[in-house]
């Protein structure tokens, strides 16, 4: 069965649902593709067709006595590092599996909302990883060349997107796991403001840095999806209280980028090229864009594996791994209990040098509204990744590892395709805590004018032409 709508996008299935087509009528037909063959290495488990079916019956009933439901019938799926009650939560550890007895709050705002949970989607192990290779239950590959990875650790969840699988899905984002996939997929990746969406009900990566993200097609529906389930939680001791939006920029945007040297190592000869594409195209709608000195981001960026954030993994599960050695992959376990050799000492000059750093972004954003970096460096082959994880991983994450160490939000948006892969590539805005309506603004304006669709249809279009 074909979907009974254009697309999966938030405003095409309400449009659908407003002309008498049922929510039970597409999820009946995100069924029938997810069993015409195997499960895909993209889902980790799936619910039952039947129990999807339970959760629209119950979304029509509060439908019917009034209930507003501003993501009624919308299917999406969650990282498998964040409970949904009714399924195993496993990190991407079959060893470490625990049946949650609730969901988690972001997941439990959204089924309020009337979104409909689908399944539980792969991810890196634990998420420690930017790469999609590092599970048990599969590696996952770009949907536009399957020998290249997707990204990670938020792997299935950019991939169950950009397949037209779900309208959006769950990630998390503590160095970069909700933006990378995002780039090498062709859709777009939200890392909100950290403390901004409870992460009660996350497996902890790093518990003070980590935040639950979005993937969708468009900008639009990825604010949707964060408008439902952010807000304080006070059971939460990271969550934050949101303060009032300001007011949205009229003038044009001031941007700052990376100056060229800072980008020969990293992103690729292409990759350079789509990324100074995506300059000429801001700079052609008024956009102010200069250059701007990276130096202290990338050197906050080499403190989370460097520097005292590696050991918090250590005290989020190091127990389990320690514990259990042989049930975790010997890159994640060699990474967590490597961490172990890190002096107390070490962990307060390295939060001292962390807060200079801020000081010294803060200064960089005095005069800007956002900077725009990679999404990632130039994408890799999967079998390269599984021979050589570390250095390729760490080539993922240089424009990405700073953000929540320096307090800031992200929007991941596309940006065109390589020619040599195939694979897609994005562009990053980034911003001060708290302007993450700032950075829709601009990521919605740039996304548009790629004029590219999002996900798989990209590829429809590009082979027409």
């Amino acid at each position: 069965m074909t979907l009974p709508v254009p697309s999966l996008a938030l405003p095409d299935l309400a449009a659908a649902y407003a002309g008498g087509v049922s929510p039970r009528t597409v999820v009946d037909a995100i069924y029938n593709r997810l069993e015409a063959g195997p499960l895909s290495p993209d889902w980790i488990c799936i619910f039952p067709r039947q129990a999807a079916q339970d959760q629209v019956q119950r979304i029509e009933a509060r439908k019917r006595a009034g209930a507003m439901l501003p993501l009624y019938g919308i299917p999406f799926a969650v990282k498998d590092n964040i409970d949904v009650a009714g399924l195993p939560t496993t990190a991407a550890c079959p060893g470490f599996s625990y049946q949650p007895e609730a969901s988690a709050v972001a997941v439990e705002r959204l089924v309020a909302a009337g979104a409909v949970v689908i399944g539980k989607a792969n991810l890196d192990q634990f998420a420690t990883g930017l790469s999609g290779t590092r599970s048990p239950y599969g590696a996952c590959a770009s949907v536009f060349n399957p020998d290249y990875a997707s990204g990670g650790s938020s792997s299935g969840s950019a991939v169950l997107v950009a397949r037209g699988l779900v309208s959006f899905a769950l990630g998390t984002d503590t160095g970069g796991s909700g933006r990378i996939p995002a780039g090498f997929n062709n859709v777009v990746g939200l890392k909100p403001t950290l403390g901004r969406v409870s992460t009660r009900g996350l497996v902890p990566n790093c518990r003070t840095l980590d935040c639950v993200s979005v993937f969708a097609l468009t900008v639009a529906d990825a604010r949707a999806v964060l408008a439902e389930m952010e807000g304080f939680d006070a059971d939460n001791p990271f969550s934050r209280p949101i303060p009032p939006e300001p007011e949205a920029a009229t003038g044009p945007f001031r941007i700052g980028i990376p100056r060229p040297q800072d980008l020969e190592t990293f992103a690729g000869l292409q990759g350079r090229d789509l990324f100074a594409a995506a300059g000429a195209r801001a700079r052609s709608r008024g956009w102010l864009v200069h250059e701007v000195d990276f130096t202290p981001f990338f050197a906050a960026g080499q403190l989370m594996f460097g520097g005292a954030w590696v050991a918090e993994r250590l005290a989020g599960f190091g127990d389990f791994v320690a514990a259990h050695p042989d049930a975790v992959l010997p890159v994640t376990r060699d990474i967590v209990l490597g961490a172990a050799s890190l002096s107390g000492a070490e962990t307060f000059r390295h939060i001292y040098a962390l807060a200079a750093l801020k000081r010294q972004v803060e200064t960089v954003f005095s005069g800007l509204d956002a900077v725009m970096v990679p999404t990632a460096g130039a994408p890799c082959r999967i079998a390269d990744l599984l021979a050589d994880p570390l250095p390729l991983n760490a080539r993922f994450g240089h424009f990405a590892y700073f953000v929540n160490l320096l307090d800031l939000c992200a929007m991941a948006v596309p940006n065109g395709f390589l020619a040599d892969s195939g694979v897609a590539m994005g562009v990053t805005f980034i911003a001060p805590a708290w302007k993450d309506g700032l950075l829709a603004q601009i990521g919605a304006v740039h996304h548009a004018a790629l004029g590219l669709p999002p996900g798989l249809a990209a590829r429809a279009k590009r082979n027409a032409a």
